[in-house]
C-alpha cells in the first residue's frame, strides 16, 4: 500500500472518529499518551530488544469508570506498522477506534500518530489493549480497568486491594521472524519458551528466580485479582496452593459467584476473581501456577508452567512489610493438560448474574442462524517451494467453512464507508459448510481449503444465533474466538458434532454466561447468540 494512501486513510478516519465522538460521553475525559518504542528487555538470562508501550512489559494500565470518554494518543517511534484493539470494548458508533489492521483501520506507520477516541458504554470490570497487527502483542498488550459509575457498588463484597495479573508467552527469539518463518514455510510457528506472569517467567525456568511476580498480602483481606489471558496461543489453567478463588466477573460481565481451586482462561478472556487470605499469618508462602491445557499432539505448544509467589507479611518482624524468606512453599495441583472433562464442568458453570440490575438479555427468538466449521486444513506447496505442513508439499491453513481469510491492503470499514468494496472484499461467506462431513470423525481426503475476503453482512437489530463447530482435520483442538464489538451470550456447547434437533433443545436460554472471547471446544461445539445492534463492527477472530 502506497504511504500517500496510507496517510489519506490514517486522516479520514481521525476525522470520523472525531466525528463519532463528540456527544457521546456523560462521563470524565480520560486521556493517555502511548509512545510505542523500543526497549532492552532481559528473560531467561538473555537481552533482545522488543516493541513496547512508554518502554514498559506489559504496557500501562488504562484506567476507566463507565460512562467515560478514553482518548489515547499513539505515537510510533518503531519500524513496524502498528495498530491497537482495545479488547472487549462494545465501540458503540465508534467502530473506526477499534484497531485491527486493514480492518477498521490503516496501521499507524513509522513515525506516524493516531488517537484512539471511545466511550464506555454499559460496560464494568476487567478488559485488556493490545497490538493487532502481525504478532506485536506478543509484548504490546497491557490491562484496562473499568470501574462502576460514581456511588455505584460492586453486586459483591468490596475488595481491600485490586491487583491486574497479566499471563503472557516469550520468546527468546524475535517474535516477528518466529511468525515470518511460520507463514513462508505454511509450518506452525515455533512454540514460546516461557510463560509470564505479568511480564514475568519465575523460579521455575532457568536463571528466572529474580525475575518472579509476589503478591504480597496482609492475614484477613480480600484482594480481586483482575485476571487476563494476554498468550498469543494457549488456552492456561490457574491456581493457587491454599487458596480458593471466587469468580465474580468475566469478561467485563458479572457472574454469579463460584468459588473454584482452578480457573481457565483463553486467550483473550478475562476473569475477576476474589481471594481472602488467611485470617492469621499462615507460617508459609504459596506458588500461584499457571500451565497449558491442550489436546494438540506434543510439540506444538507451549509445555511449561510458570510459578509467581503469594506472600504473607510477617507481623513478628520488626518491618511492617517485611517478608520471611525461609518459609515452606506450598504448590497447587493442576488439572491434566488435557482434562476436557475438567473444562467442560467449568465452562459449564459460568452463568450470568440476570438481575433487574444487571439482566441476561439473551435473545429467545432468531433471525439468523449461522453454522461456521473453525480448525485447520491445507494449502498445496507453492511450485518449486519449501513447505512445513502436514506432509512436505503441504502448508497448514486455518479456515472458517473451509475458508481461509485473505487480509485486504485496504481497510474492510474503509471500503465499506466510502463505497469501494468491490474488489476489497465479497459479502458472501457461506452461512455454512458448502460440503457437509464428519467434523470431528474420520478426516476427508481432501483437506485443502479456498482462499477469500469473504464477510458476513447482517441487518441492524438483528438477532444472531451462531454453532462454532471444532474440526479433527488436522487434530482436534480447542479455538479462541472473540467478536469485535459485541457482546454474546454462551447458550450451548458440547463434544461431538452439533445436533440442530438434540443439542437446541437444552440451550440455556435464562442465564448463559455473556461473554466476548470463547473456547470453541476440542472436537466440539458451542452456541452464541447476540444482536446486531453496532454498525460498522468488525467479524468475528479465531486463534
Amino acid at each position: 500500500m502506497a504511504t500517500s494512501y496510507l496517510l489519506r486513510c490514517s486522516s479520514l478516519v481521525a476525522v470520523l472518529v472525531l466525528l463519532f465522538s463528540i456527544g457521546m460521553t456523560e462521563g470524565a475525559i480520560r486521556e493517555y499518551q502511548f509512545d510505542v518504542q523500543m526497549t532492552n528487555v532481559t528473560r531467561l538470562c538473555s537481552s533482545k530488544s522488543i516493541v513496547t508501550v512508554n518502554g514498559q512489559f506489559p504496557g500501562p494500565t488504562v484506567f476507566a469508570r463507565e460512562g467515560d470518554l478514553v482518548v489515547v494518543r499513539v505515537v510510533n517511534h518503531v519500524p513496524y506498522n502498528m495498530s491497537i484493539h482495545w479488547h472487549g470494548i462494545r465501540q458503540l458508533r465508534s467502530g473506526w477506534a477499534d484497531g485491527p489492521a486493514y480492518i477498521t483501520q490503516c496501521p499507524i506507520q513509522s513515525g506516524q500518530s493516531y488517537v484512539y477516541k471511545f466511550t464506555i458504554t454499559g460496560q464494568r470490570g476487567t478488559l485488556w489493549w493490545h497490538a493487532h497487527i502481525s504478532w506485536l502483542r506478543a509484548t504490546v498488550y497491557g490491562a484496562i480497568v473499568i470501574l462502576p459509575k460514581p456511588g455505584v457498588p460492586y453486586p459483591f463484597p468490596a475488595p481491600d486491594k485490586e491487583v491486574p495479573i497479566m499471563f503472557g508467552e516469550w520468546w527468546t527469539a524475535d517474535t516477528e521472524a518466529v511468525i515470518s518463518q511460520a507463514l513462508q514455510t505454511g509450518g506452525g510457528p515455533n512454540v514460546s519458551d516461557a510463560f509470564t506472569i505479568n511480564g514475568l517467567p519465575g523460579p521455575l525456568y532457568n536463571c528466572s528466580a529474580k525475575d518472579t511476580f509476589k503478591l504480597k498480602v496482609q492475614p484477613g483481606k480480600t484482594y480481586m485479582l483482575r485476571i487476563i489471558n494476554a498468550a498469543l496461543n494457549d488456552e492456561l489453567f490457574f491456581s493457587i496452593a491454599g487458596h480458593p478463588l471466587t469468580i465474580v466477573d468475566v469478561d467485563a460481565v458479572y457472574i454469579k459467584p463460584i468459588t473454584v481451586e482452578t480457573i481457565l482462561i483463553t486467550p483473550g478472556q478475562t476473569t475477576n476473581v476474589l481471594l481472602t487470605t488467611k485470617p492469621s499469618y499462615p507460617g508459609a508462602t504459596y506458588y500461584m501456577l499457571a500451565a497449558p491445557y491442550s489436546t494438540a499432539r506434543s510439540g506444538t505448544f507451549d509445555n511449561t508452567t510458570v510459578a509467581g509467589i503469594l506472600e504473607y507479611e510477617d507481623p513478628a518482624s520488626p518491618s511492617p512489610a517485611a517478608f520471611n524468606k525461609n518459609l515452606p512453599v506450598l504448590k497447587p495441583t493442576l488439572p491434566q493438560i488435557n482434562d476436557t472433562s475438567f473444562v467442560a464442568n467449568y465452562t459449564g458453570k459460568l452463568r450470568s448474574l440476570a438481575t433487574a440490575e444487571y439482566p441476561a438479555d439473551v435473545p429467545r427468538e432468531v433471525d439468523r442462524r449461522f453454522f461456521f466449521t473453525v480448525g485447520l486444513g491445507t494449502h498445496p506447496c507453492a511450485v518449486n517451494g519449501t513447505c512445513q505442513g502436514p506432509t512436505n508439499d503441504t502448508r497448514f491453513a486455518a479456515s472458517v467453512n473451509n475458508v481461509s481469510f485473505v487480509l485486504p491492503t485496504t481497510a474492510l470499514l474503509q471500503a465499506h464507508f466510502t463505497g469501494r468494496s468491490n474488489g476489497v472484499y465479497s459479502p458472501n461467506f457461506p452461512a455454512a459448510p458448502l460440503v457437509p462431513f464428519n467434523y470431528t470423525g474420520t478426516p476427508p481426503n481432501n483437506t485443502n481449503v479456498s482462499n477469500g475476503t469473504k464477510l458476513v453482512v447482517l441487518p441492524y437489530g438483528a438477532s444472531v444465533e451462531l454453532v462454532l463447530q471444532g474440526t479433527s482435520i488436522q487434530g482436534a483442538e480447542s479455538h479462541p474466538l472473540h467478536l469485535h464489538g459485541f457482546n454474546f451470550f454462551v447458550v450451548g456447547q458440547g463434544f461431538g458434532n452439533f445436533d440442530p434437533v438434540k443439542d437446541l433443545a437444552r440451550y440455556n436460554l435464562v442465564d448463559p454466561v455473556e461473554r466476548n472471547t470463547v473456547g470453541v471446544p476440542a472436537a466440539g461445539w458451542v452456541a452464541i447468540r447476540f444482536r446486531a445492534d453496532n454498525p460498522g463492527s468488525k467479524p468475528a477472530s479465531t486463534s
